[in-house]
């Protein structure tokens, strides 16, 4: 190593980690339903009414201690043209100590998307005030929770002013402990949404691969056994396609492995790109946007909340988490278009654009699990490609597989989770274009069929006998616009349906 880069990755390890916390949800408690107490309630009481304007009991004591208020607000064409989730407030009523009261338009039997969305229309009208929520018309009540929770994230961990702390949360129910315990596992998977936005919003000088590792080694308070694998290991099993990423970097580049072993089974694997900033290294990328490559660790960010949240409900589940972390960076180091560089199957690759890194860490860590952990399926997840925002925008990410009922399964997980998510197509056709004249292959395939060739790419090293899905999040990890569970930035897209994939397909009874 040139004498230049050994101090400038001698300055790089030795500098010391900013101060970081993590963001918390916001705290929920659950109580037998007290009419007598909505008077002295203190913050903002919501409130579920039908469309047809029905009040429930709690309803028709809010509207006598607002002498007939709530009754006046849902009468008429006003109330039945709003939206199911829509929120109607009444603002400092007489009669009450709240600052408001927020009628929410839901159907006693609503579905999963409609309950989460009236908890997170909640949350966004209270901002950081305190909420009581009368939920004992609800059948969905734990769904409501998990949309409260959920919609009540923000990151100003690097804000002088931080703002004010959410206030918690009181949720009346008819039974408390069985809904409490029904939002348990819920709130579990909500914690790891938060996991995953918090490290894909995180600057990078923050979250370098040594800072992603440290926070990954913590999952291990939690039960889940974190193996960290350093650059002379990666070397020794060969990974030549993932160093050659982080070549040009002060950064050392990494790989952790994390299980989670909550059933005797072949565990499923999850592999994640985590390029903590891409520059595009020597494929250098346009100076515009480029402060936005920050999350271009999406892939790993959404395996470490599926983790964090299968050891939280501890779920009864053997499953694998796999992050190939590296920072891509431009230097006298760093890998050239035209190098040829040799994947840890044994494949040769012509570099032909060092933007195209992210397959390169893929191949390596998905070729990793198949000989050291076994799996008996594997999702890879990467903010992979422009190509597909272009085809799929922001509202779907895409699915590639070589395996129909695996890839139903996946689908079917986030149609129920509410995660948009596309089949896309792969075959030979698209493989014929990775063709190189003086290697085994090209890491691109050109502009046409950006994201498919990707796919291919990482399907050239995926065994046979090994059932995998592909997804490339680049349009829904982090967006610029409010989502109806999600502020601006980073979504946590994924680690839901991931869970609930795990849940429907991977869990075992015996546990």
């Amino acid at each position: 190593m040139p004498l230049v880069n050994a101090a400038a990755r001698l300055y790089h390890l030795g500098q010391k980690t900013q101060e970081t916390t993590m963001t918390d949800l916001r705290k929920i408690s659950f109580a037998e339903t007290d009419l007598d107490a909505l008077k002295d309630a203190v913050g903002r009481v919501a409130v579920f009414v039908n469309g047809e304007g029905q009040l429930g009991r709690g309803a028709r004591r809010l509207n006598r201690l607002t002498k007939g208020a709530v009754a006046r607000a849902v009468e008429g064409e006003g109330w039945e043209k709003r939206a199911s989730g829509d929120v109607l407030s009444l603002a400092f009523p007489a009669g009450m100590a709240a600052e408001a009261v927020d009628i929410v338009k839901l159907e006693r039997r609503p579905d999963v998307a409609a309950a989460r969305k009236a908890g997170a229309a909640i949350a966004k009208v209270a901002g950081s005030s305190a909420v009581t929520v009368l939920g004992d018309t609800q059948t969905r009540l734990a769904e409501t929770v998990m949309g409260l929770a959920l919609r009540g994230y923000t990151f100003t961990d690097h804000k002088s002013d931080k703002g004010t702390p959410l206030a918690p949360a009181l949720v009346y129910c008819t039974k408390p402990e069985t809904v409490e315990a029904e939002a348990a596992a819920a709130l579990a998977v909500a914690e790891g949404v938060f996991f995953t936005r918090d490290l894909v919003n995180e600057p990078a000088n923050v979250l370098t691969t040594r800072e992603f590792a440290a926070r990954l080694e913590a999952l291990r308070d939690l039960g889940v056994e974190v193996e960290v694998l350093e650059e002379d290991r990666l070397a020794e099993l060969g990974m030549g396609a993932l160093l050659c990423v982080g070549q040009g970097s002060a950064a050392p580049s990494k790989v952790v492995v994390m299980r989670w072993k909550g059933a005797e089974a072949a565990p499923l694997a999850l592999v994640g790109k985590g390029v903590v900033f891409d520059t595009g290294g020597i494929s250098l990328k346009p100076a515009v946007g480029m402060e936005d490559m920050t999350m271009d660790m999406g892939g790993a960010g959404v395996v470490s909340g599926v983790m964090k949240a299968l050891a939280l409900r501890k779920a009864p589940a053997h499953v694998v988490g796999l992050v190939g972390l590296v920072e891509n960076m431009p230097s006298g180091e760093a890998v050239r278009p035209g190098d040829v560089v040799t994947s840890m199957k044994g494949d040769t690759i012509e570099v032909v654009n060092t933007d195209a890194e992210g397959r390169l860490v893929l191949c390596d860590v998905m070729w990793f699990a198949q000989e050291h952990i076994k799996p008996a399926a594997m999702v890879d997840l990467a903010t992979l490609t422009g190509a597909c925002i272009v085809a799929l925008g922001h509202e779907n990410a895409a699915v590639y597989s070589n395996d129909e009922p695996f890839a139903g399964a996946f689908l079917k997980s986030a149609g129920t989770e509410g995660e948009g998510a596309w089949r896309m197509p792969m075959g030979k056709a698209y493989d014929d274009m990775l063709k190189s004249p003086v290697a085994d292959m090209k890491n691109i395939g050109g502009r046409p069929a950006g994201s498919i060739t990707a796919a291919q790419f990482l399907g050239r090293f995926v065994k046979p006998d090994v059932p995998w899905i592909h997804l490339d999040i680049a349009g829904v990890a982090h967006v610029k616009s409010d989502g109806t569970l999600a502020p601006k930035g980073a979504t946590g897209w994924g680690v839901m349906a991931l869970d609930r994939l795990v849940r429907d397909r991977f869990e075992t009874k015996e546990g």
